[in-house]
């Protein structure tokens, strides 16, 4: 082989793993920190408090915030907790993303199931896919798997804030096909220029502003 083509081989297979390198999902290099209280005060870390855990592994629960995690600094924006979440789920698709606003806050995206979907006799009967921070399914001429309705309220997408190094590096071992537990939180982010982003407060949607936007305290399984 001529030395000009292993040469340009060997650059190839180096960028590509520049490339996957880059891209790998990581914790946001931003420290979250507490609002400073009404009279003055610095600012200290913020743990990430659990919420209650789910009791039904076949259904995600969803609880108050109670006043378990208050609304802290992220970079040049604020993270208001709205809800607690807790789940079980099969691990449907993941997406991981390096570019754009919401990366900034979210590298990675799950497509989780659970009840129904959580059974590969029904999911891996259907087409999934993940883009544009969007999961997308289809089904072949015999028809969806199950009821319309029940992979609506059984699966959804997920964007995943990891609140730490640690959850970070579980989420990147994360691969479809696993079962995993996630327990965090439901948040709004408002950034000091104007530009927002919310999570859904229900399992019954579908479309734009469906998917759940979850600060995460742990994420384990596998």
């Amino acid at each position: 082989m001529p030395r000009w083509l292993i040469l340009a081989l060997g650059l190839a297979v180096g960028a590509l793993c520049l490339f996957a390198w880059a891209t790998r999902p990581s914790a946001p290099a931003t420290v979250a920190t507490a609002l400073p209280a009404a009279g003055g005060g610095g600012q200290s870390p913020v743990g990430c408090a659990l919420p209650p855990a789910f009791t039904d592994p076949n259904q995600p629960l969803q609880s108050p915030v109670d006043g378990r995690m208050s609304p802290f600094r992220f970079g040049p924006a604020t993270i208001t907790p709205l809800a607690g979440i807790s789940l079980q789920a099969r691990v449907l698709s993941r997406e991981d993303y390096a570019f754009g606003t919401e990366a900034d806050y979210s590298p990675t995206d799950l497509a989780l199931g659970w009840g129904p979907m959580a059974n590969p006799a029904a999911s891996d009967r259907l087409d999934i896919s993940q883009g544009g921070r969007w999961y997308r399914y289809r089904w072949g001429p015999e028809g969806p798997p199950i009821p319309v309705g029940d992979i609506v309220r059984s699966s959804a997408n997920m964007h995943m804030i990891p609140a730490d190094d640690a959850v970070a590096n579980a989420l990147g071992q994360v691969r479809a096909g696993n079962t995993v537990r996630v327990n965090g939180w439901l948040v709004r982010i408002d950034r000091d220029d104007g530009w927002h982003w919310q999570s859904s407060l229900t399992r019954e949607d579908s479309g734009g502003g469906a998917c759940e936007l979850i600060y995460v305290c742990s994420i384990s399984g596998y």
